[in-house]
């Protein structure tokens, strides 16, 4: 008879348990989706960078934005190997930009040959140390932003230094904080994000 209530006791905390989370889904699902986000916003720097990745050009916008509103004078395209159609991410970035009326000579592309974030780092801060950069906005999407900044900020300490990073959230066609599960595409880029992001934990 107590081995029976204990059962039934059991089953209804978890029932209970199963309410609970089925009701508050909004909240801790969006709580997951905000956990990628971290969005300095814009302000005065020497120059954007807008990271590779982004095929729909969101974060190419979003940096020659920065540039048209006046918070920088030129935006650093990242631009990795392969491409599309035989043309570098960075060229066709810029050229998709230029389409959209910015001006090409606010855009400088850099050719690398980084597969990562953290091989993208290393490219990005070269080329910044070279220019002698000091305060650069970082544009990338925003459930990329915490991942990037964490991986970029690594970057500068094993250095023993770099520019002040400022995180810039451009907005992504399928992913946003308050609702990514409702799409399918939204999903995978949330499950993908994470797995990244508990990945670097162990250096993968």
């Amino acid at each position: 008879m107590a081995a029976r209530r204990l059962r039934f006791k059991l089953a209804l905390a978890f029932l209970l348990l199963a309410a609970v989370v089925y009701l508050g889904r909004d909240l801790w699902l969006t709580a997951l989706g905000k956990a990628l986000v971290h969005d300095d916003g814009a302000a005065k720097a020497e120059i954007a960078v807008v990271l590779a990745g982004d095929s729909f050009g969101y974060r190419t916008i979003k940096g020659a934005e920065l540039a048209r509103q006046g918070y920088v004078p030129l935006v650093l395209v990242s631009g990795p190997p392969g491409g599309f159609y035989g043309i570098n991410e960075a060229d066709a970035a810029i050229r998709f930009a230029i389409g959209k009326g910015y001006p090409a000579e606010c855009f400088i592309p850099l050719y690398h040959t980084g597969l990562s974030t953290r091989d993208e780092a290393v490219a990005v801060l070269d080329a910044l140390k070279q220019r002698k950069v000091h305060s650069v906005l970082l544009v990338t999407s925003d459930y990329h932003t915490a991942r990037a900044r964490r991986i970029f900020l690594a970057a500068e300490r094993q250095r023993g230094g770099g520019p002040d990073l400022r995180m810039v959230a451009s907005r992504d066609r399928f992913f946003s904080p308050a609702g990514w599960w409702r799409n399918r595409e939204g999903r995978k880029v949330e499950f993908t994000e994470w797995t990244k992001t508990f990945a670097s934990v162990f250096g993968i």
